[in-house]
């Protein structure tokens, strides 16, 4: 695969996906992790999160744009980095707003309450086992019981900007 194709395959795999653990940095140092709801995955790797703007994130995001993004599923794991923002576009609120985010912030997408957060994605790894847990135990079962390492799925880093 080229790497167009690699970043193609890992918009693919992110875009199948609905939440990701977004880490960032507290003021004090510590790296702080929590479920956010993926909202749209861009060719170009970009990822969008809805947020509210007095939220510790918004915070630690103003102060250390660094961030990292992981989605975990039967088959893929992916780590993505690089720095987000706090985005107050209202044509972009209206464009990725659904109802699943009506539940966290009830007052709908007009509310000045809510901001978006985008995270340009810089680099990411992502590991794609295909044929998900099954294919994984059997590869995990016939390394133990050969003594071969483990090659039970593909491994990729790409630089994204």
């Amino acid at each position: 695969m080229t790497e167009p194709d690699h970043v193609h395959e890992l918009a693919r795999l992110l875009g199948d996906e609905t939440f990701a653990m977004l880490t960032t940095r507290s003021e004090d140092g510590t790296l702080m992790s929590r479920p956010m709801a993926l909202q749209e995955v861009e060719f170009d790797g970009d990822l969008w999160f809805f947020t509210a703007r007095d939220s510790r994130k918004a915070a630690h995001v103003t102060a250390e744009p660094q961030v990292n993004v992981t989605v975990s599923s039967r088959s893929v794991w992916v780590s993505l980095t690089g720095p987000a923002s706090v985005v107050e576009d209202q044509a972009k609120k209206r464009e990725l707003w659904n109802a699943g985010i009506e539940a966290w912030f009830p007052d709908g997408c007009e509310s000045d309450k809510i901001v978006l957060l985008r995270v340009a994605g810089a680099s990411a790894e992502y590991w794609d086992t295909p044929g998900g847990r099954v294919t994984t135990a059997i590869s995990y079962v016939k390394a133990t019981l050969t003594g071969r390492r483990y090659t039970g799925g593909e491994d990729h880093e790409l630089d994204l900007t």
